[in-house]
């Protein structure tokens, strides 16, 4: 019993950091976005000014550093879905910033039956596990990929990232991971909240990549047999 109160708590708190940790990488990616269309008028002015001055070599350096600045703060895939937007384009951005390239596309719906907090869960935990196993690799070798789409009545999402591993083993059903206790908290979450969604979950493991494929039901009645 004690044990098993001290593993609740400890998913709990785990829960709670990870929930705290992908807002906030949510908040500023926006703060960012904000602070740029903010600034949009001053750019406008500072372009003209150059251009009146006639120094285009100015003004094309302007350009291409505002370029530059744009594309680390701009939405760079838009699903239809705002939380799903929120959170991928802030793991996007998180993976970049590692060196990880990132293939992927997504076309959800504007209303899921996943909550917000399952679907941060699900999704941030997913990435955050592939952008951990991908640094493993040298920079040029990294790559993640990701699909998302609405099938009938069935939510899929499936995510592969590629790794210097060999192919895995299962022990009892499941893969075992051979990283810290805050990964193993993640895919014991990720399973939690798929069982809790009546969802089916399947991880497959192959010489160098590692793909987890998932089905969600829209339809708040339905059971997997």
């Amino acid at each position: 019993m004690f044990l098993k109160k001290k593993a609740k708590r400890q998913l709990e708190a785990y829960q709670s950091e990870l929930l705290a940790t992908h807002y906030a990488e949510v908040d500023n990616m926006y703060q960012q976005m904000r602070g740029w269309r903010h600034d949009y008028k001053n750019h406008i002015q500072v372009m003209k000014a150059y251009l009146a001055l006639s120094d285009y070599q100015a003004l094309e350096r302007y350009l291409n550093e505002l370029d530059e600045e744009l594309s680390s703060v701009e939405l760079v895939l838009k699903t239809g879905n705002k939380m799903a937007d929120a959170i991928l384009n802030s793991k996007i951005s998180l993976a970049k910033s590692k060196g990880i390239t990132i293939i992927g596309d997504a076309n959800i719906p504007y209303s899921l039956v996943i909550s917000e907090i399952d679907f941060c869960v699900l999704l941030g935990n997913l990435f955050d596990n592939a952008i951990e196993a991908s640094l493993d690799l040298p920079e040029e070798k990294r790559l993640i990929r990701f699909y998302m789409e609405l099938k009938g009545s069935q939510f899929y999402l499936s995510m592969t990232n590629f790794t210097a591993m060999k192919k895995q083993a299962k022990w009892f059903g499941r893969f075992q991971t051979t990283k810290g206790e805050n990964r193993g908290l993640g895919l014991l979450r990720i399973d939690q909240t798929v069982a809790q969604l009546n969802g089916y979950l399947n991880r497959n493991s192959e010489d160098g990549a590692f793909t987890t494929e998932v089905l969600i039901p829209q339809e708040k009645n339905f059971k997997y047999i």
